[in-house]
């Protein structure tokens, strides 16, 4: 089993930045990919980002057209830490933030469908 917990959600002004953190526990040792997705109210779950974990496998990310340019994704092995820097913040990117990680080998980076463990989601609420 793994376990993911989310931090770093809040309130912030448009323009503003937040770091979100996720901490994996557990059996994490085949990980292949983090992902972020998110969810606004009455909307579908969407892609944000996602990374390689393994640094033998590279160090590949990939970012949802609407955040590229503004967050950033990364990992800290040592840690089991992925986290989310999000810089220009806009009302738009208000919604409950997940993280979530991908076992095997197969699936896209882009489908929340293809990721096994999922945390229990931080909200973030962009004013403007």
């Amino acid at each position: 089993q793994v376990q993911l917990v989310e931090s770093g959600g809040g309130l912030v002004q448009a323009g503003g930045s937040l770091r979100l953190s996720c901490a994996a526990s557990g059996r994490t040792f085949s990980t292949n990919r983090m992902g972020w997705f998110r969810q606004a109210p009455g909307k579908e779950r969407e892609f944000v980002a996602a990374i390689t974990w393994r640094a033998w496998r590279g160090g590949s990310t990939w970012y949802a057209d609407f955040v590229k340019g503004r967050f950033t994704i990364s990992r800290e092995n040592a840690k089991n830490t992925v986290d989310l820097q999000m810089d220009s913040l806009k009302p738009e990117d208000t919604a409950v933030y997940y993280c979530a990680l991908q076992g095997g080998v197969s699936g896209s980076y882009a489908v929340a469908m293809s990721y096994d463990y999922w945390g229990q989601g931080t909200q973030v609420t962009v004013s403007s």
